[in-house]
């Protein structure tokens, strides 16, 4: 039998024992908390609402009067729940609906789950846009928030590729609808010049990097490898003996290889005795393996208890896996390394927005420096078009490294400042 679906902003809009002012207010506030909620993860419910409270709305100070009227809210929306879930309703609201429909099908799809997370965030979005089921299934309102991210959001046009695709997917594969064409024209952006670091400020960095996360570091900028490449490597990605280092499934699911620094080796052979101990440890403990790749999780599932299949930056504690829920150990987190590239670059004192991309920025410009042909140096990043590559020829080459000199310093030699 299927449960009743109840929407608080439906039911919110209709309400009679409060006024025009008080219902936009409540829905205002409620929809932040429910986006909120949404993005965590968390059932709605006493506890979320209690999170919510104590990590957005009293994160900083507000004027009483608003704090009252946020609580009267959470009041309403809280008896709206109770309600709601004494009549067999789950209280999710279309948003919440649409991002488990899509995660749900693009787990049958077999999608990544970085994709499956991707698309469900979108259509998330679309469906606080949209707010009734009726308005999320007429692509005309689709089109329209697309125009949205174009013209008002001034999205980047692999953001708009992006919420293309999750729509065409939740129209396809979740609605069942053989054609899709939502006649739409995604608008590129300007390319924007990649964050370069000159080696003052690599060396600075490098240096203010915490211990643990160095080697990583190293690696990154000495190989050119993408944030999610680096941490996903496995001890028989890496040949110290051949100088290179494998990447697997990379952008585009494309394996490639790239160089392995010479002067890393050393401090590389550590970090693979390091993650042996690890492997050591968890084997001892019957721990189980670690997460592989969807089919050879399902055709050779003990692999993962094999060393060569061990991260080379392991996680330092066991963790849930978010698809399978068991509890094993991870490589070390995106998130956790990228905070540490940020803090050590506040702390070298550098100014540019420094991100863990400007390591791979910096092993490309470097290399067009020393007189890496182009075409090389796409295969080593792994570019699909060299146009891409063609960005850092051009950052590599601007400036007084091009001979072009200012024609301030003309005047400045004959006096002038």
């Amino acid at each position: 039998m299927r449960r009743p679906r109840f929407d608080f902003r439906e039911d919110l809009s209709r309400s009679r024992d409060l006024i025009r002012r008080e219902i936009d207010a409540y829905g205002y506030v409620l929809g932040w908390m429910e986006d909120w909620r949404v993005r965590k993860e968390l059932p709605a419910g006493r506890e979320a609402a209690r999170a919510w409270w104590r990590e957005v709305a009293k994160a900083k100070e507000r004027p009483e009067w608003q704090l009252r009227q946020w609580e009267e809210a959470i009041r309403w929306y809280l008896s709206w729940l109770e309600i709601c879930l004494r009549q067999g309703g789950d209280g999710k609201g279309v948003p919440e609906r649409l991002k488990d429909a899509v995660h749900h099908a693009g787990a049958r799809r077999g999608l990544a789950l970085k994709t499956r997370q991707t698309y469900a965030g979108w259509m998330a979005r679309f469906g606080a846009y949209a707010g009734t089921e009726q308005r999320v299934l007429d692509e005309v309102v689709a089109r329209e928030w697309l125009a949205v991210l174009v013209d008002k959001e001034k999205a980047a046009f692999a953001t708009q590729k992006q919420a293309l695709n999750a729509l065409v997917f939740f129209y396809r594969d979740v609605c069942g609808r053989e054609r899709v064409d939502l006649q739409v024209k995604m608008r590129r952006t300007t390319p924007r010049q990649p964050v370069i670091l000159n080696r003052a400020e690599l060396m600075g960095l490098i240096g203010k990097l915490e211990d643990r996360y160095r080697t990583a570091a190293l690696l990154q900028y000495g190989a050119g490898l993408r944030l999610k490449e680096l941490v996903g490597l496995r001890l028989n990605d890496v040949d110290l003996e051949r100088g290179v280092v494998t990447v697997r499934a990379g952008k585009g699911d494309k394996d490639r290889e790239t160089v392995i620094p010479n002067c890393l080796k050393g401090a590389l052979s550590q970090k693979i005795d390091e993650s042996r101990q690890y492997w050591e440890k968890d084997r001892r403990n019957e721990v189980a393996g670690v997460a592989l790749p969807g089919a050879l999780a399902r055709k050779m599932s003990r692999c993962g208890e094999k060393p060569g299949w061990h991260w080379l930056f392991c996680a330092e504690e066991l963790s849930k896996d978010p698809e399978s829920g068991v509890i094993r150990r991870h490589h070390l987190h995106p998130k956790v390394y990228a905070e540490a590239i940020s803090r050590a670059a506040e702390k070298a004192g550098i100014m540019k927005r420094v991100t863990t991309h400007a390591l791979r920025h910096a092993f490309a410009t470097d290399l067009i420096r020393g007189g890496t042909d182009i075409r090389t140096l796409q295969e080593l990043l792994g570019h699909a078009d060299v146009k891409t590559t063609e960005i850092y020829a051009h950052a590599a080459e601007i400036g007084n490294e091009r001979g072009v000199k200012s024609p301030l310093d003309q005047l400045c030699g004959l006096g002038v400042g």
